[in-house]
């Protein structure tokens, strides 16, 4: 696969504080990659670091083959996390606007209609609702065309009929050969959108792969939620694992089939429950175990730095 975004060992520190710790990645030509983690991991300095606008303190970036500050801008499109443009513009203002920036553009108008926009082209920026203000900063991105798009949480704030238009949009962008890097707290929008995923935790990357192959991996099994005020030790005869999480007992390695019996179980002990729930693991499944053992491993990493300054021996 033909790198169109690539980090090798990059490492970048504020301080005392990891932002980044050794990430390596790479990104194909008309791929969507998605990131996601928890707050303060590191995506976003990532993305600076991807798109040159900070400077790893050791390891590599590179885009298109080249220095991410040296590409042609004309060839990427970005969409900060944080980003507000003059607000006494209207839509179709601002997208005229940053459509002249470039000497090849798309038409405004035509991007207006792709970001669900069409009807709200004369409305000053400021006059626009949360989400129809983020659908404009994301046709900003891409009025140039760009060959690499990189997005900082593009649909944040958007209603889930504009949500549902920007992720066909990019779904179109990548089927006609833009490479896409997203970061994103939705894992619903990762699993959707994105050829592959990556957990960035504690400044590292902990997982890679297709959303399939990270829950099939890092998932978990399927469940059964029952709602019981049932005393926990009432299930200690089921053959199935159980546990309590969020006062609910839950009953893991079950498949639909096998409800019946949990149900059977239920009854034959006169167990009142109000309902029951199954569920298949998912991403946001994988996003809690990885970034929890992340969590773990980092503190325990910290304290034993501590110990070692200290002049103790770590784990003892």
């Amino acid at each position: 696969m033909e790198a169109v975004v690539g980090a090798e060992d990059v490492r970048k520190t504020y301080g005392d504080v990891v932002a980044l710790s050794s990430v390596s990645l790479s990104v194909g030509r008309g791929e969507v990659f998605a990131l996601i983690g928890p707050n303060g991991a590191g995506k976003t300095t990532l993305v600076r670091a991807l798109t040159g606008t900070t400077e790893p303190d050791s390891g590599t970036t590179q885009i298109l083959g080249e220095h991410p500050t040296t590409v042609d801008r004309g060839r990427l499109g970005v969409l900060p996390q944080n980003f507000t443009p003059p607000d006494r513009l209207t839509a179709r203002e601002l997208l005229a606007y940053y459509a002249g920036l470039y000497d090849e553009a798309r038409d405004p108008e035509t991007v207006l209609a792709d970001v669900g926009l069409a009807d709200a082209g004369e409305t000053w920026y400021e006059n626009l609702s949360g989400g129809q203000q983020r659908r404009v900063c994301v046709g900003s991105a891409l009025v140039n065309d760009p060959d690499v798009l990189f997005l900082d949480e593009p649909t944040t704030g958007i209603d889930p009929a504009g949500r549902r238009t920007v992720w066909r949009l990019i779904e179109d962008l990548a089927a006609t050969g833009t490479t896409v890097f997203l970061t994103t707290h939705d894992m619903a929008e990762a699993e959707r959108l994105a050829d592959r995923v990556g957990l960035l935790a504690g400044g590292e990357l902990v997982a890679v792969g297709t959303s399939e192959a990270l829950v099939a991996e890092h998932g978990g099994s399927s469940h059964l939620t029952v709602d019981t005020e049932a005393d926990p030790t009432a299930f200690a005869d089921l053959e199935y694992p159980t546990e309590v999480r969020n006062g609910s007992t839950v009953v893991d390695d079950v498949s639909p089939a096998e409800i019946g019996t949990v149900v059977a179980y239920l009854e034959e002990r006169d167990l009142e429950y109000t309902g029951l729930t199954w569920a298949e693991p998912d991403l946001e499944d994988v996003y809690l175990e990885l970034a929890d053992d992340a969590e773990i491993a980092r503190t325990t990493r910290d304290e034993g730095t501590v110990l070692a300054t200290a002049g103790g021996e770590p784990g003892r």
